[in-house]
């Protein structure tokens, strides 16, 4: 288990990391397209899907999913896994407004499973800001690091 990072260091290295800040802009025609592909019943003109939270967190945050992997000492190629993800909603997102997106890591706990051996659950918080700088909405993701044998 030594080649494995120590909870302690990925504590130390990630929890209150911010990153640096991001924007998106909703624009009309992908909105449209999105809506479509998913089946949305229509909403109002300027309206936009409540999925909508979560694709502008995750396409406006930087760094990259591949550079928060490398901060948690892991790639996608090590099987890295989507665990789960809540949205929180403080305004009604709309078409044509572009966010600015906030965030960083919020939690890092180290479980043990019999299949999966040690992982890591590692929480990535993003806040989205309207053009006049209120909460509009977070978006929570936490990724499942797989460690290896226990």
């Amino acid at each position: 288990m030594s080649d494995i990072v120590s909870i302690q260091i990925l504590e130390a290295e990630l929890l209150g990391l911010e990153f640096p800040p991001g924007e998106f802009t909703i624009a009309e025609w992908e909105h449209w397209l999105c809506a479509d592909a998913i089946g949305s019943p229509p909403l109002p003109d300027d309206v936009a899907h409540p999925m909508y939270a979560y694709y502008t967190a995750i396409i406006g945050m930087h760094p990259s999913l591949d550079e928060i992997f490398a901060y948690a000492h892991s790639s996608a190629d090590a099987g890295v896994m989507f665990g789960e993800a809540g949205l929180e909603f403080h305004q009604t997102l709309r078409v044509g407004a572009t966010y600015r997106v906030e965030g960083g890591f919020t939690k890092v706990v180290r479980k043990e499973s019999s299949r999966l051996g040690i992982m890591d659950l590692v929480t990535v918080e993003l806040r989205m800001f309207s053009e006049d700088g209120e909460l509009a909405a977070v978006s929570s993701n936490t990724f499942v690091y797989p460690r290896g044998a226990a």
